[in-house]
This record gives C-alpha cells, sequence and structure tokens, in this order.
C-alpha cells in the first residue's frame, strides 16, 4: 500500500504545513483529564502526561493529529474529564501535549468544541444554551452518572435557554480567546467543531434554530453564527490556522433539520469565497453519512435532502473549487480509505476507533499489517480508575511483534531446561 495517494505529500495552512501521508487522527473524546479539585462538585480538568503521552504515541513525522474536542469555557463542557482550554492550569498538560507530538515530528490541531444542548447543568454548573429554547425530543440520559446523587440525568428535563445576542457575542470571545491561547502554546492550528451536534451544528438545523431574527428562519440566516464565529477565530490567529469540521448529514444529538443542501451548500460556498488566495482557511473536514442512522430515520432525513446520493461530495466540491483541502471521516478500512484518497479525491483520510489501539496507525497501513483490535468499553473513560488501560497501554506492531518472539523464546528456554532435567 505504500504507493497509495495515501502516502503522498499534503499541504493544508494555505502551504505552510505539508503532511508526509494523508492518514489524519480524528478528534476522540477519551475522558482521561484530571480534576483540578477532589470536591464533587469539580467542573475543571486537566491534561496531564498520560494524556500528553497518548497524543505523542500516535503522532509520526509529517503526520496530522486533531484533538479530542477541548470546550474553550466552563459553559461549553459537554462531558466530565474533558480537558478545557479556559484555566490556567490547563495551559501546561496541553504544552506537554504539543511537545511530545512535535518530538517525533508530528503536527497537532486542537479541536475547539461547545456541547450547546447537549450537556446538563449539573455538569458545568451554567444554564444550558442553544440557539433556541428547544428541548430534546427523547429520553436520552446524560451518559454519565452525577457525582453527587448517582443519578442519570434526562436532557429534556433541562431545556435550553436561547442565546441572546451578547451571549453569542460571548461565546464567540470564548473561542477567540482559546485559539490564541493554543497557538500561543504551540498547537499547529485549530479546528471549529461544527458538526457533532454541538452547538454551530444546532444553529444550522431547522429544527434545533426556530429563531425568527437574523439568526434563524433560513438557510442563510443559521449560517450567520458559524460563519461569524470561524471569522472572529481567523481574525485572531490568521485563517491558515484555523480548519473547521461540518456534518451535512448528521442525525446525531436530535439534528432533524429541514433543508440540509441549501443550508451546507451556502455554508461552504460563504467559506470558498470568504477564504480565498493567501487568505485560505486550512482544511475543511466532513464527517460521513452513517447511512445505519439514516436508515433509521428515514423519514425525516429524506423530507430534508433534495440529492438523489448521500453523500458530503457536493460540498466538499465547493471547496475544492475554491482550493481548500477536504478531509473524510468515518467508517474507513485500510482498504477503503486508499480508494477514498486516489478515487473519490479525498485530500485527507481521517480514522478515529483504529488509532486507539493502534498507535502506529499510518506505518501498518503504508506496510499491509493487520490492525491490532480495540477494546470499545475503554474508549470513554477509565470505569475502573485505571486511567492508562485501553489508552496508553496498546503496543506498536514492532513492539508487539517483538513481546512474541520474546515469548517464543523464553518458551523454548524453559522447554530445553525441561529436556535436560528429564534426560
Amino acid at each position: 500500500m505504500s504507493s497509495s495517494a495515501l502516502f503522498t505529500p499534503l499541504g493544508i495552512a494555505n502551504g505552510r504545513i505539508t503532511l508526509s501521508h494523508r492518514v489524519i487522527m480524528a478528534p476522540m473524546t477519551r475522558n482521561r483529564g484530571v480534576p483540578l479539585s477532589d470536591a464533587l462538585d469539580n467542573r475543571v480538568w486537566l491534561p496531564d502526561h498520560v494524556v500528553a503521552l497518548y497524543y505523542g504515541q500516535r503522532a509520526s513525522p509529517g503526520g496530522l493529529l486533531i484533538t479530542e474536542g477541548i470546550p474553550p469555557s466552563l459553559e461549553a463542557s459537554g462531558m466530565p474529564g474533558v480537558p478545557g482550554l479556559f484555566h490556567a492550569a490547563q495551559v501546561d498538560g496541553w504544552r506537554k501535549t504539543v511537545h511530545a507530538v512535535h518530538a517525533k515530528g508530528g503536527f497537532i490541531y486542537a479541536q475547539l468544541w461547545h456541547a450547546g444542548r447537549a450537556t446538563i447543568p449539573q455538569m458545568t454548573g451554567c444554564p444550558v444554551v442553544s440557539a433556541s429554547a428547544t428541548a430534546w425530543e427523547t429520553d436520552e440520559t446524560f451518559p454519565f452518572r452525577t457525582p453527587d446523587t448517582k443519578e442519570k440525568i434526562k436532557y429534556k428535563d433541562f431545556p435550553p435557554v436561547a442565546m441572546t445576542e451578547a451571549q453569542i457575542a460571548a461565546t464567540t470571545l470564548d473561542f477567540v480567546k482559546a485559539a490564541r491561547a493554543a497557538l500561543d502554546i504551540g498547537f499547529d492550528g485549530v479546528e471549529i467543531n461544527g458538526g457533532n451536534g454541538n452547538l454551530l451544528d444546532q444553529f444550522l438545523h431547522s429544527n434545533i434554530n426556530t429563531r425568527t431574527d437574523s439568526y434563524g428562519g433560513s438557510p442563510q440566516a443559521r449560517c450567520k453564527f458559524p460563519l461569524a464565529l470561524i471569522s472572529a477565530v481567523a481574525a485572531e490567529v490568521g485563517p491558515s490556522n484555523v480548519g473547521v469540521r461540518l456534518e451535512p448529514t448528521g442525525l446525531y444529538n436530535g439534528t432533524f433539520g429541514q433543508q440540509r443542501v441549501e443550508t451546507w451548500s451556502f455554508l461552504c460556498e460563504q467559506l470558498a469565497a470568504n477564504y480565498q488566495g493567501d487568505s485560505k482557511i486550512s482544511y475543511v473536514h466532513f464527517i460521513e453519512p452513517r447511512l445505519d442512522r439514516v436508515e433509521a430515520n428515514k423519514e425525516v432525513f429524506n423530507n430534508s435532502w433534495s440529492l438523489a446520493e448521500v453523500s458530503n461530495e457536493p460540498f466538499r466540491d465547493i471547496l475544492s473549487k475554491a482550493g481548500i483541502p477536504c478531509f473524510s471521516c468515518g467508517g474507513w478500512s485500510a482498504e477503503s480509505a486508499a480508494a477514498a484518497a486516489a478515487e473519490k479525491r479525498w485530500d485527507g483520510v481521517v480514522f478515529a476507533k483504529w488509532f486507539t489501539s493502534n498507535p502506529d496507525l499510518p506505518e501498518v497501513l503504508r506496510l499491509g499489517r493487520p490492525l491490532q483490535a480495540y477494546d470499545r468499553s475503554r474508549f470513554y473513560g477509565s470505569w475502573d480508575g485505571i486511567r492508562e488501560k485501553g489508552y496508553v497501554d496498546y503496543p506498536t506492531w514492532e513492539e508487539a511483534e517483538s513481546k512474541k518472539e520474546q515469548s517464543v523464546e523464553a518458551k523454548a528456554g524453559v522447554e530445553s531446561i525441561v529436556k535436560d532435567v528429564i534426560v
């Protein structure tokens, strides 16, 4: 597979960075941060040497890693154990992380993430906010029990408040400050999460965003806040230091809006028009359609989708014509990833779960080696208190083979001794 398009150079950051290959690590929530305090009501989480080790293990020369979603404020936090970038105590751990990746010749972007209505006040200590005061329609619960009462809280029991213009401005400033902090720490850029059913995605979906002011009511108006936030961050750190994640086909966290094609076409057209020439953004990162979710919500999705094929490619083509690199994340295998780069014309292929258990994934794919299985039960935190398990204890392929060889040699040595004793 070494001749695959996956293993050819790619320029991002408007040519400032040249990746040596196109196998990219996805942003993945792993819930391995450490608490700022031992208090039951602790709401601030820090990265440390274990988090730095995790990212450092997965770095490769000229490879790109994207961090887990980093909340730029307490209000933005969506889960416990997720390190933010809004408290002075969080800086040192992220700096160690950057150093660990750079020491191996890799690049790392900090993804900035606001959960919006996908959180609860027991988690943040703040009112839940979103585009509108649209409660969840299901009985879905927050995935973690409250630390004091050990309850499972239904999202719909704590509906969001509609963000005022002042709150929109304050949230934008939170992202700007976090982006500046990330670049000052040494991150190679930031990615703004506009997908995964989080705050910016909530503004883009008409079933959640029911506003009647300039932020809602049409595809163009629903794009206003995401575009303005991207613009503010780009003005602070430079467009070439900014990537954006989008999910036009998403159905996660109750994102069942109408006019998907019109909304994301306009959004991508604006990104292509606003960031040209020397002012291009670094890249746009698409999440592949989850066809199982599309099938499970067939009627509502089909009513929102006006194209014959469920695909991100029409949106990618808008951006590609403007020279903005586009990545694709979701469901890729070793075989299909090569085709994604060579035939489907994706500039980068983003892997999530396979990176958890294969820290040397680019090399494994390049040499056609077997993938090491992952432990899904360890994706989101250390439920038994052993943070390292299923996080930093996966060996590289070389380490695993060496261990096998040592085991074989040791077994042969024991058998030889036993044979001598018997004789």
